[in-house]
């Protein structure tokens, strides 16, 4: 079993396809799971056409390959841990690894597809890499269930923009995000609750330097797709305004005693986790 970077082995509508219906069958078991990633990015998008074509198309995530996806990366509850345990070992036959389990089992399952066809990755609770994004403990008391199939946009941002060392794909994902949604301040599901992501980075000045720093080196890319006219000027002009108006609500919002303290250390001691990618 290998757990390393690869792509899916199935068309990408029939990778979206499997993951909803994942999903499915857990919440018609009473199971809260929802996706996360680059595919909820791609699946929450998929009303604008043209902006999955001008950029997932057209630019693509990795440089290396056509392929948009690597692997179907979910989120739960923890206390639901041992009913996705049954989901995907009794129920779907997906294939898991003992010493991944034995490493990472209360925080993170992994399991390849019974066919070898692609990997999942289920993360519990919060997301722990460069910052935490947090989503809560149980069903009836957390974030998950504020959308679905996937975990909604606010969060969606806050997984990309936690990254300390962001790559093109991520800043691919984070264009097509913005470009796609509009800035708010309510949980609907087609709005970016920027009043949620202030909130949080108004306590972390850690997770505030890096998500500031990576919305506008985002900017930036997105300047050189368009200047190289890969980027047309509607897409660029809309993802630009929204990105200038979501961080111009985080500068305005009220920093608390504990991220003042922070900042006036600032980058002479780490502000972030260094994270490995577990490869075996």
């Amino acid at each position: 079993m290998t757990l390393g970077k690869f792509f899916i082995s199935i068309p990408e509508e029939e990778f979206v396809k499997e993951a909803i219906g994942i999903v499915e069958r857990a919440r018609d078991r009473g199971v809260v799971l929802r996706i996360l990633g680059a595919l909820a990015i791609y699946i929450h998008s998929s009303h604008e056409r043209n902006i999955i074509e001008e950029l997932y198309c057209k630019v693509g995530r990795f440089p290396e390959s056509k392929a948009l996806f690597t692997d179907l990366d979910l989120v739960a509850y923890s206390k639901q841990r041992g009913e996705i345990m049954k989901l995907f070992e009794k129920e779907l036959k997906f294939k898991y690894n003992v010493i991944v389990r034995g490493i990472f089992g209360l925080k993170r399952l992994i399991y390849m597809h019974p066919m070898d066809l692609y990997k999942v990755e289920i993360f519990f609770d919060k997301l722990e890499f460069s910052h935490d994004v947090v989503f809560g403990f149980k069903p009836g008391c957390g974030r998950l269930e504020l959308d679905y199939p996937t975990i909604a946009l606010s969060d969606l941002a806050l997984e990309k923009l936690q990254i300390h060392k962001i790559t093109m794909k991520d800043i691919v994902d984070l264009i097509v995000l913005f470009a796609a949604h509009r800035i708010g301040r309510t949980e609907e599901r087609e709005v970016i609750n920027c009043s949620y992501i202030a909130s949080v980075l108004s306590a972390d000045w850690g997770f505030w330097y890096d998500l500031v720093n990576n919305l506008n080196v985002t900017k930036r890319y997105a300047e050189k797709l368009h200047l190289e006219k890969m980027l047309n000027d509607g897409v660029y002009n809309i993802f630009l305004s929204r990105v200038d108006e979501l961080l111009k609500i985080i500068e305005e919002t009220p920093k608390t005693k504990e991220w003042k303290k922070r900042a006036k250390v600032g980058t002479s001691k780490p502000w972030y986790r260094e994270v490995e990618e577990f490869v075996r």
